[in-house]
């Protein structure tokens, strides 16, 4: 119920301005976003990297309306590419497709991330494609298909766990081309006609698709996006019965959440990489975080009466 209720809050922009005046809840804010301009961003990346962790970095935002709004998103990403480059650092790129002009067209939204991705090609880097709602992940699969016809190494997509349909999505995709894909559980709301709504049988799902990812490494890079221990000790336990080399798979966290796991995992000799999000636009992102972690709603209230 709380879940739910922060991720209706997300939508809701007026909430936006009480926690910019409130101080802990800023603070909050600045533990999961690292900034709102792109020296912020970099500035975090190469904190990381100094402990030989990976990023991929997202410029915020979402279910943009008009053409050149979309366009000048796509203009940042770029600029983010050519930085990186610059800077020498170790990053990747995540994007939604909503931002890049999906819901004015999806023709418009593929010319829109080609230019991102063939960027991409340019500087040997590499561009996710996030996954949203469950009303876009027809259309994100098909736009991302198109890119991956023309630049299969450059381009990976993301599937969520809670979703029914995850399991037959990614053995699809992944008998015709290799498939670069992030699984993580799913962090918006759905209804149980298309998703799991019990938390166990969403990590059970989780397994599964981590498991058929393993058995399929030929065609598979799985990049295992959680911060639960259970499944991340489940996942080393399971590659170390198999012998799955340790550059076949990677975790994935979020940046500000579980930072000296992120060090620990490395020191393990396992590939992890952090989701560096910047950007004006952070409200929906945090939203969805409180939703997910309920432990940061008491450190405001906490807060609040704190003298």
């Amino acid at each position: 119920m709380m879940r739910s209720f922060f991720i209706f809050l997300s939508r809701k922009n007026g909430v936006k301005k009480i926690i910019e005046g409130f101080p802990p809840s800023k603070r909050l804010v600045d533990r999961f976003i690292s900034g709102e301009t792109l020296d912020d961003a970099v500035n975090a990346v190469k904190r990381l990297n100094q402990e030989n962790i990976m990023v991929t970095l997202d410029h915020l935002g979402e279910n943009v309306g008009n053409e050149e709004e979309a366009k000048k998103s796509a203009d940042a990403y770029i600029e983010i590419l050519e930085r990186i480059d610059k800077e020498k650092i170790n990053s990747s790129i995540s994007l939604k497709l909503t931002q890049m002009g999906l819901d004015i067209g999806d023709e418009f939204c593929y010319e829109n991330v080609k230019r991102i991705v063939k960027r991409a090609k340019d500087f040997k880097n590499f561009v996710r494609v996030d996954m949203e709602s469950s009303e876009y992940t027809d259309r994100t699969i098909n736009v991302y298909n198109r890119l991956r016809k023309e630049f299969p190494e450059n381009v990976g997509i993301v599937f969520q766990a809670y979703l029914y349909r995850a399991e037959k999505d990614i053995l699809n995709l992944s008998n015709n081309g290799f498939l670069n894909v992030r699984l993580c559980k799913g962090a918006y709301k759905e209804p149980k006609e298309v998703a799991f709504p019990r938390k166990k049988d969403v990590d059970e799902n989780f397994k599964k698709l981590i498991r058929i990812s393993f058995e399929n490494t030929d065609r598979i890079y799985p990049a295992i996006a959680t911060h639960d221990e259970k499944i991340i000790t489940w996942t080393i336990d399971y590659v170390k019965k198999n012998k799955i080399p340790e550059d076949r798979f990677e975790f994935q966290m979020l940046y500000g959440i579980r930072y000296e796991l992120q060090k620990e995992l490395v020191r393990e000799g396992y590939r992890v990489r952090v989701y560096v999000p910047y950007g004006k636009e952070w409200y929906p992102y945090f939203m969805r975080r409180l939703g997910e972690r309920p432990a940061n709603l008491f450190f405001i209230i906490k807060n609040i009466f704190k003298k």
